[in-house]
């Protein structure tokens, strides 16, 4: 009925005249009432923008913290592969680690300190080498054995 109303040069009426659906029978809208809405959805907005940036800060600090393990493991496995060793080290194998007291310097040996009696410098701990040719602390092989079992069943 509108449109015929604007055919025929009749002033539009009140419905018309929004650029919302709107019904005579519905409340009216006031000024002041839609910026408190406004309003409101900018202090929520708000809140909510800054829970998000909230997550990501401590997202961003977890990966911190994970980025300087990395780094740190990193570190340690290239001291123990720059250590001296006078044979080919196999995957799978455990080696013994010491630390000559005359210079410092690290090397490798298949005598544990228990085999040596006693070893002839300072020892630094037992590793499992890995196919992945990273160090295990014979230690920990187990638990790493315990994770990694149910991963290489899944992959058969």
């Amino acid at each position: 009925m509108a449109d015929d109303d604007r055919k025929e040069g009749l002033p539009r009426s009140e419905a018309s005249t929004s650029a919302y659906p709107l019904s005579r029978l519905s409340a009216r809208h006031d000024l002041v009432d839609v910026a408190r809405e406004i309003q409101a959805a900018d202090a929520t907005l708000g809140t909510v923008t800054v829970a998000k940036l909230r997550v990501i800060a401590e997202q961003i600090r977890a990966l911190q913290a994970q980025a300087a393990r990395v780094l740190d493991e990193a570190k340690h496995a290239g001291e123990l592969h720059r250590a001296a060793c006078s044979f080919k080290r196999r995957a799978g194998h455990v080696y013994h680690l010491y630390r000559k007291q005359a210079d410092a310097s690290l090397y490798w040996s298949m005598l544990s300190p228990e085999e040596w009696g006693t070893p002839p410098d300072e020892f630094q701990g037992s590793f499992r080498l890995e196919n992945d040719m990273t160090w295990t602390p014979v230690d920990q092989a187990e638990q790493r054995d315990t994770i990694e079992e149910p991963l290489r069943k899944l992959l058969r």
